[in-house]
């Protein structure tokens, strides 16, 4: 396997090892966002700190040179992809940073997405890009762990004899006043409905109405904001599907159930076209209505 390019610079697969880095603030920034989000494309990274460093070709290289010092890792789910080398690397916390972040004491006892790769990948950055864009706007991201402490509760919520375990959760301060998120990524893996003890769209629409109807959300984990879920999918047709299912549920419930399209093409794309549009583009609320993430509970 080809460990340098004809130069002898770093590649998809190596990179010259260094040491003796010193962590920037801007440096800490990206390893904390990750700590709360998941692994983050290069992209967002960039992004997160465009704000303060608007170089694009410097980020990428101070990205590099913590790869090197062993800090950032590139998992390697994404070299799975077709002419990975080629596309915004995807880069992860290494065993090194965490140590970091907990020797400097700014570790946090974060609550990253769970379970398959690629669906976990893209809810980070589905809240991530929620994150940057609300922040630029002065509203407030609270994230899973924060909230999980006011009663030390875990995400999954208890129902008889199942769980309701959203993909994530956040919410948002709009400058005291609050909306609660529960993140649902649908990648068309699980079925619509189902007679079987399996998870589907069906069965999750059912659960989210009992705890959205009952409060339940609000006494497991201490909120007095109410909940909205965040259902976001990968094909028109697939969110068309799901609105037809919804169109059965209560009024609160299907109030507070919101869906979204996030095209295949903008992952890991330029953020100013991309995810970040999440924030600010209009959700489709089940009951045929619409909500921006911009208003506040109260507008």
């Amino acid at each position: 396997m080809k460990q340098t390019d004809a130069l002898g610079r770093a590649t998809f697969h190596h990179i010259a090892p260094v040491a003796d880095v010193r962590v920037t603030e801007r440096e800490i920034r990206w390893l904390k966002h990750i700590e709360r989000h998941g692994p983050q494309s290069s992209q967002y990274l960039f992004e997160l700190t465009r704000d303060t460093h608007r170089c694009k070709d410097t980020a990428l290289r101070a990205m590099q040179k913590l790869r090197a010092a062993g800090y950032l890792r590139l998992p390697p789910q994404q070299r799975a992809t077709e002419r990975a080398e080629c596309k915004p690397y995807i880069y992860d916390l290494t065993v090194k940073a965490t140590a970091y972040l907990a020797e400097e004491s700014i570790d946090e006892p974060t609550v990253r997405p769970s379970g398959h790769w690629w669906h976990g990948y893209t809810v980070s950055c589905v809240t991530s890009a929620i994150e940057i864009a609300a922040t630029r706007d002065g509203v407030r991201y609270i994230p899973a762990h924060q909230i999980l402490a006011i009663k030390g509760a875990e995400l999954a919520i208890p129902l008889d004899r199942s769980k309701l375990i959203p993909d994530q959760l956040f919410a948002l301060d709009y400058g005291g006043s609050y909306r609660a998120f529960a993140v649902e990524l649908d990648r068309s893996t699980e079925p619509l409905r189902s007679a079987a003890a399996r998870k589907s769209i069906q069965k999750s629409l059912d659960q989210y109405g009992r705890v959205i109807e009952g409060e339940i959300y609000k006494q497991h984990y201490g909120l007095k904001a109410n909940l909205l879920v965040l259902w976001v999918f990968q094909s028109r047709r697939r969110q068309e599907q799901f609105l037809a299912l919804a169109k059965g549920l209560p009024s609160l419930t299907a109030r507070s159930t919101l869906s979204a399209v996030l095209d295949a093409n903008q992952q890991c794309v330029g953020a100013k076209t991309g995810q970040l549009g999440l924030y600010r583009q209009h959700w489709t609320r089940s009951d045929g209505g619409a909500l921006l993430l911009t208003q506040s509970a109260v507008a």
